[in-house]
């Protein structure tokens, strides 16, 4: 399907809505503060001397670039002369200092000009694609073309560096994200060389001489003969995602075969329940099958992101429902819990459990384990998330709808309205409080609404077939209504994730939910959730999500250290958050999994 992008839909109401809302009223805005103050805005003017604070750093322009990328979705739906003066003003600086031969590097030219394009690990073919995505953006919402013209300009140094005159190093990026940028310049512009570099940038890939680790920079195979999902999450998923709009360009099967390969092993062994992926923060990799351990899960917020870019892509490809459910999936759970209820904190590190004592058993900072923060803080020296979700809030439209022909699939449920040539669909809901759904459309033959994975009941107003995980209603009346139960389920993962072997979770609808000591007791592990599964939801308007009361057991207390089995058991209501909304109420105690009896 084609996915019709953000600029074709208007959110209206709902958690996306909401969320949408408070990005750019809010998160927008505290980002930027956050980078001006660290030094990551003036770093652009390029006069930073030996001896002064806040050095530009090698990956500071990708911060920025992401941000600019927000800002720009936001103009497109509203005028912001604030937002609109701090991106010029950035996009002077870059006109001002960008060399004759359009290298543009804030870092390298202020601190290392004769190390350019020499170091693989150093981040600049990243922050060049994260500048080229912003570029884009900002010329789409406001048709203002200066920048756009300093990254094609950009791209020409890049070029002649890596393919004409091979001056440059290395071959391929440390750090994938330009070859998914170079492709979104291509569309931009129309200019087939861009395509045909990421595709050089792809097609290089594990045949580099000399690299240190090589699964972690997805370099041990060329790009074709990577069936499996291996070393820095974020990395790889961006390289999947320029390999899946490679793919669709070019008609090329065997590399979308390789995708759908990639994304199953993803999908079926490397990734938590919330959609987050990222096992250790060692690297920030995937690591071996079933390895999803909770307490020290990294799970970092842009890994979700750029396995979100994935699905979607691969959604474009084939009209399926699994990719719309995950993108789902991390929109509710494993995305959004890396910002906090107000908007202006985040997390990078997003585990499935705290245990506050793992942070009091050793007397020495210096022979400690390292556990995940247990608060979010307003920024981070390294800073990818917050911009990354600044970006993915403003654009959320991208997610909600596709179309093929004549034909309309709902992917998301938000109240919304969107067109595309003379069809037209408005989706009343007031989604997730309820699952009831209107959908009023113009000019369409086919409508296609998405079977959410959680639901196992619903009701559809007009006869229908499921095709791929869609109710499928061809010529459909001129409203249709459909009605998905929510309740809360009790979920098992597979036996061979051994950290939740005997337990289980709670979803609601498409929220994952967790509990937290604040709510319960202090030793969450003590709790064991009734087999006889009985659960009460409430909608929480404060928490944007579920709360779910569960019928659970905990051991009677006793003195004794060890003491013969007994069933010394007692009723304990066990209540229930969305994990999203987890540690915006003071540090506790969090757990996702639950032992079951």
């Amino acid at each position: 399907m084609i996915t019709l992008p953000y600029q074709n839909v208007v959110l209206k109401n709902g958690f996306l809505y909401d969320k949408q809302m408070l990005n750019e009223n809010v998160t927008i805005h505290a980002v930027y503060n956050r980078f001006y103050d660290t030094g990551r805005v003036s770093a652009f003017r390029c006069d930073w001397k030996e001896g002064q604070p806040k050095k530009p750093h090698v990956f500071w322009d990708s911060d920025v670039a992401k941000w600019i990328e927000g800002a720009a979705y936001i103009l497109h739906k509203k005028k912001d002369p604030d937002l609109e003066v701090k991106i010029e003003e950035i996009i002077d600086e870059i006109e001002k200092n960008q060399c004759a031969d359009g290298y543009f590097n804030s870092h390298f030219i202020t601190c290392a000009p004769e190390k350019r394009f020499t170091n693989r690990d150093c981040h600049e073919l990243y922050c060049a694609g994260h500048l080229m995505e912003a570029a884009v953006a900002y010329y789409e919402a406001t048709g203002k073309d200066r920048f756009l013209k300093l990254m094609e300009k950009y791209v020409d140094c890049i070029e002649k560096a890596f393919v004409t005159e091979k001056t440059a190093k290395f071959e391929t990026p440390g750090h994938q994200e330009i070859e998914l940028a170079l492709v979104r310049m291509y569309r931009a512009t129309g200019k087939l060389r861009y395509l045909k570099l990421a595709k050089f940038f792809l097609d290089r890939r594990g045949f580099d001489p000399d690299i240190p680790i090589l699964k972690n920079t997805q370099s041990h195979l060329p790009v074709r003969e990577q069936k499996e999902a291996v070393g820095h999450c974020v990395r790889a998923c961006y390289m999947y995602s320029a390999m899946a709009d490679l793919a669709l360009e070019t008609n090329d099967r065997a590399l979308y075969e390789t995708c759908k390969a990639v994304f199953n092993d993803i999908t079926t062994k490397k990734m938590y329940i919330t959609g987050g992926i990222g096992s250790t923060r060692m690297l920030e990799t995937f690591t071996i099958d079933y390895d999803l351990i909770n307490d020290k899960a990294y799970a970092e917020t842009c890994a979700a992101i750029a396995l979100m870019f994935f699905a979607h892509r691969m959604l474009r490809f084939e009209n399926d429902a699994v990719y719309a459910d995950l993108i789902e999936r991390i929109l509710y759970n494993g995305m959004i819990s890396g910002l906090s209820l107000d908007g202006k904190s985040f997390f990078y590190e997003n585990p499935l459990e705290i245990n506050l004592n793992n942070y009091k058993r050793f007397l020495s900072p210096e022979h400690s384990e390292r556990f995940a923060i247990t608060q979010r803080v307003e920024v981070f020296s390294c800073s990818c998330c917050p911009p990354n979700l600044n970006r993915v809030l403003a654009s959320l439209g991208n997610y909600i709808y596709g179309y093929e022909g004549n034909t309309i699939y709902v992917n998301q449920f938000a109240g919304s309205e969107a067109s595309v040539g003379n069809m037209k669909i408005v989706q009343k809901t007031d989604f997730p409080k309820s699952g009831k759904i209107t959908l009023s459309t113009e000019n369409v033959s086919t409508l296609c609404i998405r079977i959410p994975s959680w639901c196992e009941e619903y009701t559809v107003s007009a006869p229908y077939t499921v095709r791929n995980g869609y109710a499928v209603i061809e010529k459909p009346e001129k409203e249709i209504t459909v009605d998905f139960k929510i309740v809360p389920l009790l979920i098992e993962s597979n036996p061979e994730i051994y950290a939740n072997n005997g337990k289980a979770a709670v979803c609601c609808g498409p929220f994952v939910c967790a509990g937290e000591a604040v709510d319960n007791i202090e030793n969450l592990h003590s709790l064991f959730i009734d087999k006889n599964f009985e659960a009460y939801p409430s909608y929480d308007d404060a928490l944007c999500g579920y709360r779910v009361t569960v019928r659970a057991y905990r051991k009677k207390p006793s003195q004794a250290l060890y003491a013969k089995y007994s069933e010394a058991w007692e009723a304990f209501d066990l209540k229930l958050i969305p994990y999203a909304a987890f540690a915006n109420r003071g540090e506790s105690n969090m757990c996702v999994w639950f032992g079951v009896r």
